[in-house]
């Protein structure tokens, strides 16, 4: 079963090498899709470097920088096309730990989610206020949505072809962070199969940190809407 992990890129050069080592040791059917905005790093050049070693490797080379959603758009529409049948989505920064992801592909779910916060998964290394919001933005997001998903913003996910199409994913209109968001309740609310697999998230490995606290008043918004849209 041909699986092709997507993984957005911006300014990750020093990521890029180590993540497509790690995440193609973990079974020979993975291929790697990285989807870099041109960043100004040359993760785009070190990515190209590898694919040109590595057939397992692409990179889809966006011109600008639009927005977390807009990448993995871009991303799951190259990796259909290539005909993967299932698609594994996972930020490059180590938060995600590559040794998960065969776990999701083998949940067997039509959305197979990486979950912090069901029993076995863990967040070390987070400050309490940090881990406090996280949870309270979970509790908010589960009573304004009415979806029962216990991290409904995990971005760490594994779907099946026929998901991704049947959920539309190209007219979601969360171009940031909140795609996950909107994603994750687009599956519910079609009535797909969903898993929520424990895992370990992270605190990047290398690089800077991209999440700012709009994304958070962004999540906010998002959640009131599609609460009220039903």
């Amino acid at each position: 079963m041909k699986t092709v992990v997507v993984i957005p890129t911006y300014d990750e050069r020093e990521n890029v090498v180590p993540m497509a080592k790690a995440v193609l040791g973990q079974d020979p059917s993975l291929e790697i899709l990285f989807v870099d905005d041109n960043s100004p790093d040359g993760t785009g050049a070190a990515i190209d470097a590898l694919a040109a070693c590595e057939p397992r490797i692409r990179c889809l080379h966006r011109e600008r920088k639009e927005g977390l959603g807009r990448a993995y758009v871009a991303g799951f529409s190259e990796a259909l096309r290539l005909g993967a049948e299932r698609i594994v989505q996972m930020d490059c920064d180590f938060s995600h730990n590559p040794a998960d992801v065969m776990r999701l592909v083998r949940a067997g779910a039509d959305l197979a989610i990486g979950s912090r916060y069901v029993k076995g998964g863990a967040t070390p290394g987070w400050p309490f206020r940090r881990r406090l919001v996280s949870r309270l933005g979970g509790v908010f997001i589960r009573a304004a949505t009415g979806m029962p998903l216990r991290d409904p913003t995990g971005g760490f996910k594994c779907w099946k072809a026929a998901a991704l199409e049947a959920i539309d994913f190209a007219s979601v209109a969360s171009a940031g962070y909140s795609f996950q968001l909107e994603t994750n309740h687009r599956a519910w609310k079609k009535g797909l199969s969903i898993a929520e697999v424990p895992i370990v998230f992270s605190d990047r490995a290398a690089g800077r940190s991209k999440i700012t606290a709009g994304i958070a008043v962004e999540s906010v918004k998002i959640a009131l809407r599609l609460g009220r849209c039903g």
